[in-house]
This record gives structure tokens, sequence and C-alpha cells, in this order.
């Protein structure tokens, strides 16, 4: 997946190469942390600092002899080493290493994730601001409604993904947990202020409570918020995707020169990227499934979870990064036909000002159950004899008896249905006050 995608950023923090560092800077920190209280002595953590080291290959060649990815990482640094590896990973046990390695890649995927989201949040606030008075109709059920502005409903996109932020902001905060605490998690064989050193130089709190392992309710919850935050760019590219049918035509993803839009019909142009990131959420959503799955372990621990996280942290946060990519691309250089968008507000003829009529007439004294079927009336009327609906309504003397001929045009102001357009834009903090 890292690879398919041309992802160089996120592919580092979750390369081989980046695993055994971060193992391997968790046993030294550790190594430290046992010199600092007087466990093994200063020089031989020095040492292990300095000399250090690993060799992939050569881990995977120790692997195939022991058939324990641990004892080999551990195998191949000792070798670097010398006579003072005997003191790496004393009183600790494989997951102590393994999880709090992970913990900080996924701290690190996720802030990397966290820097493009904030990137779409500007994006779609210049585009928001930009159109904040292009009227276009706004659809209920797919059919017309009432007007409303493009801006305001990128403005809605902005607090959705603000809201994104600060879920992806809580979920980085749960999973930047450390354990140093041995076999079962009961600290017999390590003592505390390891743990507290360890996690301490690596941006981690110490988990409260462990067994053998991180709880991987933990990890359910990071893997839930990518989906949520996936599943926000798959509604906005739906929504871009319905925008760009032929019969509607008021935005356009970019079309760059020499692109092609089918093998049969050169006419083509096809919301690829919208389609794309929709279809990438399906794969999140469903990577959510086994992360919740692997929350329930037996006793102390099992590794029916090591195998699928394997799978499922990349992959999500790998998809997320390149969908939060595209969809910047994708709304910044979105073309926005704004002649379209009036002529689809004016295609059913003025229908879209039946509600301010209905409230206009029960404001004269109408009852409402008397005002309803007569705009009910005109407005069907309007639509199955293509007429526009003011000529309609001027023509019926029980709405002229009570509205002039001036009342009825300030009706039909499409004015009135942005009037609240900057307010909303201020309390969304898209507008200064």
């Amino acid at each position: 997946m890292i690879e398919r995608y041309n992802l160089p950023e996120i592919a580092e923090i979750w390369s081989e190469e980046n695993k055994f560092k971060t193992m391997m800077e968790v046993e030294i920190l550790a190594c430290e942390g046992l010199a600092q209280i007087g466990q093994i002595p200063q020089t031989a953590a020095e040492n292990i600092r300095t000399r250090a080291n690993f060799n992939v290959e050569r881990i995977k060649e120790i692997e195939a002899v022991t058939r324990h990815d641990v004892i080999a990482f551990l195998s191949c640094v000792g070798e670097y080493v010398g006579e003072d590896a005997k003191y790496i990973h004393m009183g600790m046990t494989s997951s102590d290493v393994l999880d709090t390695a992970l913990s900080v890649q996924m701290k690190q995927a996720g802030e990397l994730i966290l820097g493009k989201l904030e990137e779409l949040a500007e994006v779609i606030k210049e585009k928001a601001v930009e159109h904040k008075d292009t009227l276009c109709i706004g659809r209920t059920h797919g059919i017309h409604a009432e007007p409303v502005t493009f801006g305001l409903k990128m403005a809605m996109w902005y607090t959705e993904t603000q809201r994104n932020i600060e879920r992806l902001k809580r979920s980085i905060e749960i999973v930047s947990v450390g354990q140093i605490s041995g076999a079962v998690g009961t600290f017999a064989n390590i003592d505390p202020r390891v743990e507290e050193y360890v996690c301490a130089h690596l941006g981690l709190k110490p988990a409260l409570v462990s067994t053998q392992v991180i709880q991987r309710d933990r990890h359910a919850e990071y893997l839930i918020t990518l989906a949520l935050i996936g599943t926000s760019l798959d509604k906005f590219a739906t929504e871009l995707r319905h925008l760009q049918k032929t019969e509607v035509f008021e935005t356009m993803e970019d079309f760059a020169k020499g692109q092609k839009g089918s093998s049969a019909m050169p006419h083509k142009r096809n919301p690829i990227t919208s389609e794309r990131i929709c279809g990438m959420a399906r794969i999140l959503r469903g990577n959510v499934i086994p992360a919740m799955e692997d929350a329930v372990l037996w006793h102390e621990r099992d590794i029916a979870h090591s195998s699928v996280e394997r799978m499922i942290l990349p992959d999500s946060t790998s998809l997320l990064y390149y969908m939060l990519t595209k969809s910047i691309w994708l709304i910044k250089n979105l073309h926005i036909d704004k002649e379209r968008m009036m002529e689809n507000v004016n295609k059913t003829l003025g229908l879209v000002f039946s509600q301010r009529l209905l409230l206009t007439l029960i404001d004269k004294g109408m009852m409402r159950d008397d005002a309803y079927p007569i705009v009910q009336e005109n407005a069907l009327n309007a639509w199955d004899t293509q007429t526009n609906f003011i000529d309609l309504v001027k023509g019926d003397e029980r709405i002229t008896s009570r509205l002039s001929e001036k009342e009825i045009d300030h009706v039909f102001d499409y004015a009135y249905h942005t009037k609240n357009i900057d307010y909303i834009f201020k309390r969304a903090g898209l507008l200064s006050e």
C-alpha cells in the first residue's frame, strides 16, 4: 500500500529500519534508566549508547533460525555492543519493546496525518470564504429545496474537519503510552522508574496498568478516529461527485492536459479522484472491526493482535494520509461554475420560495391549514405546466387579496435566504467579528 501510492514520509515511519531503530532506542533508554538507579554500570549504558546498531538483513538471518523477531533483533544488536549486551533487555519482555516502539510509530504517523488534516482545513476555509455568497440550490432527498451558498457547504466541511482535528489530537494522546513493566506487567524484574525514564525520553506517558501488553482499546480508538476522518472525506467527495454529474455540472475536478477519461468515449471527464477517495474510505472502515477484535486477548496476553496490526496500522495510516493529500489537491483545484449553479437554482421556476410565501400568508393572518393547500396547488401547477411560480401567485386572488405585487416581489428575493450567511461564518470562525 505504502509503495503503491508513493508516500515517502509515512513509508519511512513504517519501514523496518524505523521500527528497529525505535526498538533499539527503547532498549538503550532502558539501559540508561537502569544505570541511573544503579542497577547496571554507567559505563555499560554509555557503551551501549555508543555502539548499539543493527542490520535488517542480519536480523532476518537470525530470525530464520530463532523464529522469534525480538530475540533475533537483540542478538543482532548484541553483536555490535559486545560484552555489555548482557545488560540489554534486562528484566523486560518482548512486548515492552514492541508495544512501546509501536506507540512511537503511531504517534509519528498520527502527527503526520494531523499536519495534512490542518492543511485541508485551511484549503476548505479559503474556498468557503471565496464562495461565501455564491448562490446554489440546496437539496434534500436529492430534490431541490431552498437556496444555500456553495461557501456554506464548504463552511460545514470546515467545521467537521475541525472536529476531526480534535478527535485526532485526542487519539494521538490515547496511543502515546509506553510500558516497561516486564512479564505480565508486575514490574517484578524491573524497577518502575525505568519505565518512567524511557517514556519521558520518548514523549510518551507510562500506561497506568499494563498486563504484558498495552491494552488494545487504545489502538482501536485510534483506528476508529482514522475511519471517521476517512468517512468525512468520503462524504465531501460524494457531494462533489454528485455536483459533477452531467445534469448538475456545478463543479468539476481539474483535468490535466493529455488526461483521458475513457478508453471508449473520448468526451468523458470522470470524477476519478473523488471516486478513489470514496473507495478507500471503505477500507478504512473495514479495518475498524479487526481493530476492535484485537482488544480481546487471552488473559494477560496472546499475540492474536500482532499479525493484524502489522497490516491495519500501516495500511490505515498510509491510506488516510494519501486520501488527505488527494482531498487537498481536489478542493484546491476544483472548478466551480457559478452560472451553472444559478441555472440550477432557477430550474424549479421559483418553487424554492414556497415556504417563504406560506409564512408570509400566515403572517398576514391566514391560518396555516388554509394557506398551505393554496401555495401547494400553485407550486404543483407551476411544475406541471412549466410556468413561473411567481406568475401563478400573482394571478391567484386568494393570495393577491392578502399581498400586494410589491410584497410578492419581496417574497421572491434570493437575498432573504442568504441574510444570515455572515452570521454563520462568524460563528464558525471563518470570518472575524
